[in-house]
């Protein structure tokens, strides 16, 4: 087991404003928050998704998590969050997620063939037993339970094996499991998104990516993550692929709307990106670029009686057999109306290396208008309501990483020495997100799946967010395949707030898919 290395912790007061989107009147208020790694579990597995998902059962003082690699669910005692130990694992084949919530365990679960129909099974918390398993969609990728227990959500990214012909493409849906009459009694109904077929192009034309060939829309519409707002009646569920959050009545099992995201533009300052990985050096500039934000984890949280969304802005592309929508901007032609200077912009050092989707719009000579990169390099909060950008990191993340550890800037997560290597492919990769509440102040915990860094981004003004804190357990001078270099991928991000924690203190419990570690990290605040 690699060693627990300290935490670094990050005065950001340089960096505020950089990250600033929306136009924020907060005054600056001084960094407090302090990520310290306290106690971790390795599988031994490297680079197979040993852990994943993570969750915990304060009453019990154990943490879960998702080891893809063995088809199970790890439990973990946390009493001694310092000494935390495995002491035994659920029967979970295909496992994707895991949720708690009082004295039930749900576990989402892919069928052999992931087109074909998932499971949800359900388990006693007290007993570690197997209580029911239910039938859900097509890869049942992400689940989460209410807080009052009533209702489990299962997120079906309904994912195709490909789009040569004969190849499959299900349905995306979601999934809504109704508790109240006990686990035994479960019962299923599907928010799915038949209401939208036919209507393709209307969703098109509001900025909804439908774009997989030959699928309609409740085939090209793949849910990715869910957070439940704090009345416990509605759900907002991120369409990854799409750029788009949909918003599910948890009652009826509808979903009532899909909000596009719109677009991040690169060209302003404070949301610059380094765009290659050629040029040996860090260079985050503004260039003539459109992030898709392509949203991963999703969290939510209440302010000011209004509910908002917390994104992280990962930028998965489809890459399948007979499609890819991957390609180079040195690979295409650009129109030179818009772009007169696209000899220099496609240099390898400058945008050449930048991948971005071959849904980019082009003209009637098949020119490309507008480059659309995958991912927004970020996190973001929007208004629930009606999906608008609130605040947006901008190029925060880049330049904390750029100053706190060098060596790992865009750095890859299955390899060291590989500074700079992700800065052509999403950059840092914001995938993980999770919200806590610390002495009054909102704070949205984001992880970073290439670098490995973990980021406390303060969202108590929903319009002025700020980074407060960062912390890293990744050696950069360790062997990753032997297990010496510490926190590898960040997959899931969950916080215990003091009250549920075994140490009364808050903490931040993370799933590391490439080094197969679960890590204990305690979070200290100066509030």
């Amino acid at each position: 087991m690699p060693a627990i290395r300290p935490a670094l912790t990050l005065c950001t007061a340089a960096l505020l404003g950089a990250a600033v989107v929306v136009p924020a009147t907060a005054a600056p208020r001084p960094a407090e928050v302090t990520l310290t790694p306290i106690g971790t579990v390795s599988t031994g597995a490297f680079d197979e998704g040993g852990s994943e998902i993570v969750a915990h059962d304060p009453i019990r003082q154990r943490a879960f998590s998702v080891n893809a690699k063995a088809g199970t669910v790890d439990v973990i005692d946390i009493a001694d969050p310092a000494a935390p130990h495995k002491i035994g694992s659920l029967a979970t084949p295909g496992a994707n997620s895991v949720a708690v919530q009082g004295n039930l365990i749900a576990v989402a679960e892919q069928a052999v063939d992931k087109t074909q129909r998932g499971s949800v099974a359900l388990f006693d918390a007290r007993r570690l037993t197997l209580v029911k398993r239910l039938a859900v969609g097509a890869l049942p990728d992400m689940v989460t339970i209410t807080a009052n227990g009533s209702h489990a959500l299962v997120a079906n990214e309904g994912e195709p094996d490909g789009y040569c012909p004969g190849m499959t493409d299900p349905e995306g849906s979601v999934s809504v499991i109704d508790l109240r009459g006990g686990a035994a009694k479960a019962t299923v109904a599907t928010a799915d998104f038949r209401a939208w077929i036919g209507k393709e192009e209307a969703l098109r034309a509001d900025g909804v990516r439908i774009f997989g060939p030959g699928s309609n829309a409740a085939q090209d519409i793949e849910p990715e993550y869910i957070t439940v707002d704090h009345t416990g009646k509605t759900a907002y569920v991120t369409l990854q692929e799409n750029n788009a959050v949909a918003v599910v009545d948890i009652a009826s099992a509808t979903v009532t709307r899909i909000m596009p995201l719109g677009l991040k533009d690169h060209s302003v300052a404070g949301s610059g990106l380094d765009a290659s990985d050629k040029d040996g050096k860090v260079n985050i500039a503004t260039w003539p670029v459109k992030g898709m934000y392509l949203p991963d984890g999703i969290a939510s949280f209440k302010a000011k009686a209004a509910t908002y969304l917390v994104t992280a802005n990962e930028g998965d592309a489809r890459d399948w057999e007979c499609f890819s929508e991957e390609q180079r901007i040195a690979d295409v032609t650009l129109d030179p109306t818009v772009f007169p200077n696209a000899a220099s912009l496609q240099g390898k050092k400058a945008l050449g290396r930048l991948n971005i989707s071959t849904t980019s719009p082009v003209n009637d000579r098949g020119e490309v208008t507008q480059l659309h990169a995958f991912g927004g390099r970020s996190v973001s909060v929007r208004d629930a309501a009606t999906g608008a950008l609130v605040w947006d990191s901008g190029d925060a993340f880049e330049q904390l990483t750029a100053t706190a550890r060098p060596e790992l800037f865009n750095a890859d997560h299955v390899e060291n020495d590989s500074f700079d290597t992700r800065s052509d492919n999403k950059g840092p990769e914001p995938e993980g997100v999770d919200v806590g509440r610390i002495g009054g102040a909102t704070y949205a915990f984001v992880g970073l799946e290439r670098n490995s860094g973990i980021v406390a981004v303060d969202v108590t003004d929903p319009s002025a967010g700020r980074i407060a804190g960062y912390g890293i357990n990744r050696d950069s001078a360790g062997d990753p395949e032997a297990g010496m270099a510490g926190d590898l991928g960040p997959e899931g991000v969950h916080f215990v707030p003091a009250g549920d924690s075994p140490n009364g203190r808050p903490l931040l419990l993370v799933g590391n898919e490439v080094s197969g570690t679960t890590t204990i990290w305690e979070v200290g605040t100066s509030r």
